[in-house]
């Protein structure tokens, strides 16, 4: 994944300033180059299987698939593959440091409430 800083330089069409927008502006190619060479080949499986379910993705062997839309659905294509990948790699993030704590890289096991104890 490459992270293209050139989008950050026009002009947002609201009038109302975002705060990340300016932050990201403000930050250095070099950060923002590393920030998206952390995603990992399972984010983005993850991210182009469920782009492919929003768009209705036919097998591509065997149809040439088109797709047409406009400017506002697009716009929320990406945001909902972007939000996806935020919150996969948060996910991620919280699962290595579980695996981190418990020196296993299992999840531990919730009980089911009808084991009885034998105190």
């Amino acid at each position: 994944m490459v992270f293209n800083p050139d989008l950050l330089n026009g002009e947002p069409e609201d009038t109302q300033v975002n705060q990340l927008l300016k932050y990201i502006q403000h930050q250095p190619p070099e950060v923002l180059a590393r920030v998206a060479k952390s995603v990992t080949p399972e984010i983005k499986q993850i991210i182009s299987q469920n782009v492919q379910g929003l768009v209705g993705m036919l097998p591509s062997e065997n149809f040439q698939v088109q797709i047409t839309t406009d400017r506002e659905n697009l716009a929320g294509l990406l945001a909902s593959a972007m939000m996806t990948g935020y919150f996969l790699r948060q996910i991620e993030q919280r699962m290595e440091l579980e695996e981190t704590l418990t020196g296993s890289s299992t999840l531990p096991k919730k009980s089911s409430g009808s084991e009885k104890s034998t105190d």
